[in-house]
């Protein structure tokens, strides 16, 4: 008897996603972001704050959580604002639901002795907790810099979430919001196959386009940098390849995909897969297109 189709655990996502990483560009596009972009982007506001601030400078920034691995690009932004502004004290909040990407998060902070004039503060809670503990609270702390990498498909209301966000900024502050592209192989996926994907993924379906309408929507200034990134899924077609079954699962939402999915679901979905407003093929190699928009909203 074939076992029944359901939603990855915490623990099996965190595995799925792994499997996608080792075979995409995803960090090596944030990398590149970050070294070519990231340094404009944190300079200008904050050196102003800096200079109203005088010796006692310091920078805010608050990191809300969206995917395990994103610690050390989180910690790549921190080593960028130190560079920018040398001396400079920063204050890092980080919200974050899996106890698992907190705990990985900490460890590595523990293990970078560099990190010198960095406090850090741990907020195990949704995005949405995190906002209504602050309205609770009533402690509506302002940030220089804000980012959302990858994390805006798991919330309920995105204009919401956004514009709560945005009133966290400080003057001069940057929100930093990383999305899939609309001209990546996942936005023709879900807009043309949302069919072929299985009910158990309970994510949003949004890309760059949703994010910046809600922007225009709430009448915030903002700039978006398209950034090319790829992800060979050419293991998805291979019988019994285990990790081509851990990616399809990252793909689907769904543990044991391949192992579960009917035949005419999985054939559905591969047949997708290779349509080429999704992917394209290089040296027998199923190459699918992981494009990011890097969204820098002005507050």
């Amino acid at each position: 008897r074939i076992p029944s189709m359901r939603s990855l655990t915490a623990e099996e996502y965190v595995e799925a996603f792994k499997a996608f990483l080792e075979h995409s560009t995803e960090h090596q596009c944030m990398d590149e972001f970050n070294k070519e972009q990231m340094p404009t982007i944190v300079a200008g506001g904050v050196t102003r704050l800096c200079h109203l601030l005088s010796h006692k400078a310091e920078h805010a920034s608050l990191l809300l959580g969206g995917f395990p691995g994103r610690s050390e690009q989180d910690l790549k932004m921190i080593r960028i604002l130190q560079a920018v502004h040398p001396g400079v004290s920063i204050d890092n909040e980080i919200v974050e639901p899996n106890p698992q990407h907190v705990a990985a998060y900490k460890e590595l902070v523990n293990q970078s002795p560099d990190l010198q004039n960095v406090s850090f503060i741990w907020h195990q809670l949704t995005s949405l907790e995190y906002e209504q503990q602050v309205k609770e609270k009533g402690t509506h702390k302002k940030f220089d810099f804000i980012h959302m990498i990858q994390m805006l498909y798991r919330v309920e209301d995105i204009p919401s979430t956004i514009k709560f966000f945005h009133s966290c900024l400080d003057h001069h502050g940057k929100l930093l919001i990383i999305i899939l592209s609309d001209s990546s192989g996942w936005a023709s996926l879900w807009r043309k196959h949302r069919d072929c994907l299985p009910a158990t993924d309970r994510g949003h379906y949004v890309t760059c386009s949703g994010i910046t309408a809600a922007l225009r929507a709430l009448g915030v200034r903002h700039r978006v940098y398209e950034l090319p990134s790829a992800w060979d899924i050419t293991a998805c077609f291979v019988e019994g390849d285990a990790a081509g079954g851990r990616m399809m699962d990252f793909l689907t939402g769904t543990k044991d995909f391949l192992g579960t999915a009917p035949a005419a679901l999985r054939r559905r979905l591969q047949r997708a897969l290779c349509q080429p407003e999704c992917s394209s093929t290089s040296d027998g190699r199923v190459i699918f297109s992981n494009n990011l928009s890097m969204i820098v909203a002005e507050s």
